[in-house]
C-alpha cells in the first residue's frame, strides 16, 4: 500500500546467526580484489548467490563493517520471497549447499525451525569430555530435588558429574536428601560455609571440586524437559572461537524468561525477547536461531574450564547480580564469542530458590551491582555489537528506539 513496514535492523557481524539465517541480505559492499580472489559469483547456487559470496567472503577477512542505518527499501509483491519466504523453494537448496561447503564435513547442515533458517549440528566426539554442572543450593529442598531428578532422569548426555554446593543449609528435609545423594552416588555435596556469594559458590566449586573438561553453572530451580539439552550445549561449547553458551530458559508458562542478554537494557542488562511464547519467532527469527550474542545468564551457563580459569572466574564483589554479564564481557575481552542456542531449552522456575529483589536491602544491593558494573563497563553496555543502536534500550522486545540512538553521517 506504499506504506513502509517491517524494519530489519541487524547486529553487527555475528557468525553464527549468519550461519542460521542470511541475515545481511541484498545489500553489502565488497572490496573488488576479494570478490575476484574467491571466484565472484557461482553458477548453480541461483536464489542464494549472495548468501554464497557473503559466506566465502567472511572465510577469507575478519575486515568486516556493519553500518546501522536503513539504506535501502525491499519491495514486497506477490510472489517475492519479501511477501513470503516460501516463494522461491530453490533458494533453500542452493543455500543449504553453500552453507554445507562453508563449514566442511565435521558438522551437519539442516533446515531450521523456520523457512530459509538452517540449524548446523556441531559434532561432540566419539569420546565426549567430562561435564561438570554445578548447583548451589540452600535448603528448599521442595525446589532442589525436582532439579537434581530431572537432570538424572531426562538429561541423554551421560558424561556429567553432578556438583552440588550447600550453602549452610539447616532444613532437616534438605539434609536428608543431600545425604541421600551422597548415597545413589548421583552426585557429591560439598560444603560452602560462608554467607551466599553466587560468584564464590561458584568459583570454590569450579576450583576445589570440578573434575570436567566443561564447566556448566546451573540454579537449583531449573527442570530439564529436552533430552538433548546438554549434548547440544556441549557441542557448542567444544567450538575452539566460542567462549560461554546460553540455553534457552522458559517460565513454567511456557514463555521465554531467557533468550540471551541485551546489554544496556534499564541502563545495564536484559534478557532477549522475555516473555514471548516458547513458538514465536521473535525479532526476525531471532527467538528461533543460534546466534552470537554479548552475554547469557549464569542460570544455565556452559563453558570449557580453562576459559573459565583464564577469564578469572566470576567476580566475587558482585555477590548475587551482574555477575554473568560482567563474566561474559571479560570473555569476550578474550577474543571468544559467547552463544545463545534454542535448541537447548529448560524450565526455570526463576527467583525460587532467593525470592525477589523486593526488600530495601535486597534493592539497594541491586542498584549498587547495577552502578559498579555500569562504572565498569561504561559505553560497552549502550553499544552491543549483538543488538542495534536504532533499538530500544527501555524494552527486550526489540521494539524502536525514539528519538533513534545513531544518527546518520550523512546529515
Amino acid at each position: 500500500r506504499g506504506r513502509l513496514s517491517s524494519p530489519f535492523f541487524k547486529p553487527d557481524w555475528n557468525p553464527d546467526l549468519l550461519l542460521s539465517q542470511n541475515y545481511v541480505g541484498h545489500l553489502c559492499a565488497v572490496r573488488r580484489s576479494l570478490l575476484l580472489e574467491i571466484g565472484g559469483f557461482r553458477e548453480g547456487f541461483e536464489g542464494s548467490q549472495d548468501y554464497d559470496v557473503v559466506l566465502r567472503t567472511s572465510a577469507r577477512t575478519t575486515r568486516i563493517r556493519h553500518l546501522p542505518f536503513v539504506a535501502y527499501h525491499w519491495r514486497s509483491v506477490a510472489g517475492s520471497t519479501a511477501r513470503d519466504v516460501r516463494a522461491k523453494s530453490y533458494v533453500t537448496s542452493a543455500a543449504t549447499r553453500a552453507l554445507q561447503e562453508h563449514i566442511g564435513a565435521s558438522a551437519r547442515v539442516e533446515p531450521g525451525p523456520l523457512p530459509t533458517t538452517y540449524r548446523v549440528r556441531w559434532p561432540v566426539p566419539a569420546d565426549p569430555p567430562l561435564v561438570s554442572l554445578i548447583v548451589p543450593t540452600r535448603d528448599a529442598r521442595n525446589v532442589l530435588e525436582p532439579c537434581i531428578e530431572s537432570l538424572l532422569a531426562k538429561t541423554s548426555y551421560r558424561r556429567f558429574e553432578l556438583v552440588v554446593v550447600d550453602n549452610q543449609s539447616t532444613d532437616p528435609a534438605t539434609l536428608e536428601y543431600l545425604r541421600e545423594l551422597q548415597r545413589r552416588q548421583a552426585a557429591r555435596v560439598v560444603r560452602f560455609d560462608a554467607p551466599f556469594n553466587f560468584s564464590a559458590i561458584n568459583n570454590f566449586a569450579v576450583r576445589d571440586a570440578a573434575h570436567g573438561e566443561l564447566i556448566g553453572l546451573l540454579n537449583n530451580d531449573l527442570e530439564v524437559i529436552e533430552p538433548g539439552w546438554l549434548e547440544e550445549m556441549v557441542s557448542q561449547a567444544l567450538r575452539p572461537d566460542i567462549g560461554a553458551v546460553g540455553a534457552r530458559l522458559l517460565y513454567p508458562d511456557g514463555t521465554i524468561q531467557h533468550g540471551g542478554v541485551l546489554l544496556g537494557i534499564s541502563g545495564a542488562a536484559g534478557h532477549e525477547h522475555k516473555f514471548l511464547p516458547r513458538a514465536a519467532p521473535g525479532y526476525f527469527g531471532r527467538a528461533q536461531l543460534v546466534h552470537d550474542v554479548s552475554a547469557v545468564t549464569a542460570a544455565c551457563l556452559l563453558i570449557r574450564r580453562d576459559t573459565y580459569l583464564k577469564a578469572g572466574g566470576l567476580d566475587e564483589s558482585f555477590p548475587i547480580a551482574f555477575n554473568d554479564v560482567d563474566f561474559c564481557l571479560r570473555v569476550r575481552a578474550l577474543g571468544l564469542r559467547n552463544l545463545w542456542t534454542p535448541f537447548a531449552t529448560l524450565v526455570h522456575h526463576e527467583s525460587k530458590s532467593r525470592g525477589l529483589e523486593d526488600t530495601p536491602e535486597k534493592k539497594a544491593r541491586f542498584a549498587d551491582e547495577k552502578r559498579r558494573l555500569s562504572e565498569r563497563w561504561g559505553d560497552a553496555l549502550l553499544d552491543d555489537p549483538a543488538y542495534n543502536p536504532n533499538l530500544s534500550l527501555d524494552a527486550e522486545d526489540f521494539s524502536l528506539a525514539w528519538p533513534p540512538r545513531v544518527r546518520k553521517p550523512w546529515f
